[in-house]
């Protein structure tokens, strides 16, 4: 109404001072007028056009026109201009040239509009290739200012990360034809797609210019409770959910669009002579290409359930985004996963929450797109589900994320890695339905360990975290540690379960850490640290780790000779048992481990034993692409390395070096936004794309949590023996069961047997050893070696306390006030 109102009254003042038809003068209008949207209390935005007419007439005229909207103090933002000076200001400006492809024809000469507004297009287009780093800066400049409208305790619905500019941004790179607008969602995603977020987001600042009775684009807390009940949205809490949900789909799609874009740019001179991008694997159906994950030529995602989970982890461990068109075609086909879930899902979903901060833009994504939502039903609950505090800085779905990044930086504090990043994931999820969320949780927690496939007694320990995980940072805080009772509470409490203790003192932390900065501190992490210690005196120690006993399978395949490989499938799709037979001697382990690596295999479980002179190894492995290798090349393989004819860990070295995974340690992500910056946003770099990702990133290594290595009492009849126990906890590389066994072995201990386990992305080993020398100066030797062979530790991240989003309060939608 307030459009038909206002071209009305243009239209009719603008014929009565001569802009008419074949006049030489038009109005145009920009901003929400051209757009067909404008809200009360807004600017009116117009051009007066005019073709080289005598400045005394234009100066008439344009008296005659702005005067009369100033005396009925209406905002305008004016300006008077021919076309060639307006295609100038377009070509200089980017602000400008954004404005101006909105423009629209109001009154007057309809030839010297088009005449404008076709240029205005024009150029654009001829001129995209070298603008669109600016125009990338342009809008990471607006988010720095702005913040990230989801995060903020006042969201800019107009300026910030996933608001109205973002959508109209879109707009100009569909009209440069690079993308063809917002990108496509399901339906029954969440926020049902871009152009629905929009809408919500443009209703809301509509009721809110009328509510302050001003131009304001911030949603402050005094309006929020008016402006939910107008739009029958309910209060702030409901109202900061749905700016919350429409801006994260609105910054998805801006995060696609701009990639997109930044891959479509016209190539010139050489760059034209290129060959296309190569497909470059990266596991079972999953490839990279131009800078994105995609699916394999050969995937079906309708007869693979799991390939959700492998494309996730894949984006996740090597910080590229996942392609729209490879999200749009799992959410069409990928069936849902048989409960329980295979070991393989549940692994992938390992190593996605193993991956740190990495991991927030693929659960983004899969979120965005309805697939995380298949896999975790119950997270409909919270997602962009506002805290009840001030203190909180994420939404409450935000908040389970982050949790779970800092707990894999702790994988290594814990003996069980893949329940603490599984309860981080899921301790908050009992909010939002009416009762205690964590005996909520507890529940919820049971019925999402079952779908996972979890054993009973994990099943039961996952439960008694949601339950418990506020329980240490409240005694530690409320009550008195020297009080013997206090510890004897919390002890009692949590049945006198080691593990248990240890994970939700991890998980204390993870979690005061994703609250937002200065709740975790020195003087509480005293205080829990000290509250775990004295608890820790009244529990039972857990018993030492002993060899599985050989099974007469695996005594009849040694007895068939020296040398011998049976390679079998496992329960999953893609698991295999491979047993390993040779003569005992130093360093087979190393060999062994070695030679399934470099077949492509990774090993999730492992068990080194010996009997009667041979060693008899059994390995759990999952190929990295495709199907294993013959059981047969295995044992040629195997040989050739004990004969010393096959260097192993040279191979692996080279392998390593030249592995197609790229590395997620040189992707940064800017805080508040979804774009990941392999360079400069806009760079020039060929290598990268025009929003910044990476398109071939350098292989490297760093872990997400730091290596641990520990000296445990061996059990009897190690102990009488003279034998010490080895326990090793990384994150895993390639061959990385092969390289410490070499460094023990190089060092003189022999190995007696042997554990092994890849939780995700942690491997926890256990070697029981006997060593040449058992002195301090040996262990520490040891200690060291070990540690240099494993994965370094990434750099620290800027903020110790946690991400902030840029110039924001770190709230999320509306606070309370």
């Amino acid at each position: 109404m307030l459009v038909d109102l206002h071209e009305f009254w243009l239209t009719s003042k603008g014929a009565e001072l001569g802009i008419k038809p074949h006049s030489g003068f038009a109005i145009v209008a920009v901003g929400g007028l051209g757009r067909g949207e404008l809200l009360p209390y807004s600017d009116l935005d117009l051009i007066l056009l005019h073709d080289d007419m005598p400045v005394e007439r234009v100066s008439e005229v344009a008296d005659g026109l702005w005067y009369p909207l100033w005396d009925a103090n209406i905002p305008l933002d004016h300006s008077v201009r021919t076309v060639p000076q307006a295609l100038q200001v377009a070509g200089d400006d980017v602000t400008a040239a954004l404005g101006l492809l909105e423009a629209r024809h109001i009154a007057g000469d309809e030839d010297l509009s088009s005449l404008l507004i076709g240029g205005v297009r024009q150029q654009w287009r001829n001129d995209i290739r070298n603008r669109f780093p600016d125009v990338v800066a342009h809008a990471q400049d607006r988010w720095r200012r702005a913040g990230d409208i989801a995060h903020r305790a006042e969201p800019d619905l107009k300026n910030g990360r996933g608001g109205l500019r973002d959508v109209q941004l879109l707009g100009a790179l569909a009209i440069a034809q690079l993308t063809d607008g917002m990108a496509s969602l399901r339906p029954d995603s969440p926020g049902a797609g871009p152009q629905v977020a929009y809408q919500r987001l443009l209703d809301i600042r509509t009721e809110l210019h009328r509510t302050a009775g001003r131009p304001r684009e911030q949603v402050r807390a005094q309006d929020a409770d008016e402006i939910g009940a107008a739009l029958r949205i309910g209060d702030r809490f409901d109202l900061a959910r749905v700016i919350s949900d429409s801006a994260r789909t609105i910054s998805y799609s801006i995060d696609v669009g701009l990639r997109t874009a930044g891959n479509a740019l016209p190539r010139r001179g050489l760059a034209k002579l290129r060959r296309s991008p190569l497909r470059r694997p990266l596991d079972e159906g999953v490839v990279e290409h131009s800078g994105e994950i995609v699916l394999a030529r050969n995937a079906i995602p309708s007869k693979d359930p799991g390939l959700i989970l492998r494309v996730a982890a894949a984006s996740a461990r090597t910080g590229l985004p996942i392609s729209a068109s490879t999200l749009s075609r799992l959410a069409d086909y990928a069936p849902e996963l048989r409960e329980p879930w295979p070991a393989e899902a549940r692994s992938d979903l390992l190593v996605l929450l193993s991956s740190g901060h990495h991991m927030v833009d693929p659960i983004e994504a899969l979120d965005r797109t309805g697939l995380w939502g298949r896999l975790l039903p119950e997270w409909g609950a919270v997602r962009d589900l506002p805290p009840r505090d001030a203190i909180h800085t994420w939404t409450v779905d935000r908040h389970l994320v982050e949790t779970a990044a800092y707990a894999s930086s702790m994988t290594t504090r814990v003996s069980r890695p893949d329940l603490l990043v599984l309860g981080a994931l899921i301790h908050d999820l009992g909010k939002g339905r009416g009762a205690d969320h964590s005996i909520v949780g507890a529940e919820l927690a049971v019925q999402i360990g079952n779908r996972f496939g979890l054993w009973p007694q994990d099943v039961t320990i996952l439960s008694d975290m949601v339950r418990h995980h506020l329980l240490l940072p409240q005694v530690a805080t409320r009550r008195d540690l020297d009080d013997p009772a206090t510890a004897e509470f919390v002890a009692t409490t949590l049945g006198h379960n080691r593990v248990l203790l240890e994970l939700l003192a991890a998980l204390a932390e993870a979690d005061s850490r994703a609250t937002g900065p200065g709740v975790w501190g020195e003087w509480k992490a005293s205080l829990i640290g000290e509250l775990v210690r004295r608890s820790m005196r009244h529990i039972d120690g857990v018993p030492p780790a002993v060899p599985e006993p050989l099974t007469p399978e695996q005594l009849a395949i040694a007895a068939e000779g020296d040398f011998a490989v049976r390679l079998v499938r496992a329960d999953g799709q893609h698991t295999y048992d491979v047993t390993m037979v040779a003569p005992d001697q130093p360093g087979l382990l190393s060999k062994m481990a070695g030679v399934l690596a470099l077949g492509g295999l990774r090993s999730h479980k492992a068990c080194a034993q010996s009997h009667d002179g041979k060693a008899i190894n059994s390995f759990i492995v999952v190929p990295m692409f495709g199907s294993p290798p013959d059981a047969g090349l295995l044992r040629q393989q195997l040989i050739a390395s004990v004969n010393g004819k096959i260097d192993v860990l040279a191979r692996l070295d080279a392998r390593e070096r030249d592995s197609p995974i790229p590395t997620i340690a040189s992707v940064s992500t800017l805080p508040g936004t979804m774009v990941s910056l392999g360079a400069s946003a806009g760079s020039t770099d060929p290598d990268v794309d025009g929003a910044g990702h990476p398109k071939n990133a350098v292989p490297a290594l760093f872990a997400v949590a730091p290596p641990r290595v520990t000296w445990l009492d061996a059990p009897e009849p190690d102990a009488a023996e003279g034998a010490v126990l080895l326990e090793v906890r990384s994150d895993d590389r390639i061959g990385l069961l092969s390289r410490v066994s070499s460094v023990l072995e190089r060092n003189g201990a022999d190995i007696r047997w042997a554990k092994v386990s890849t939780l995700g992305a942690t491997v926890v080993d256990i070697f029981s050893l006997r060593l040449a020398e058992d002195t301090e100066e040996m262990r520490a030797a040891l200690t060291a070696a070990i540690i240099a062979v494993c994965p370094p530790p990434q750099p620290k991240r800027d903020e110790e306390d946690g991400p902030q989003t840029p110039g924001g309060t770190g709230r999320s939608g509306v606070p309370i006030s």
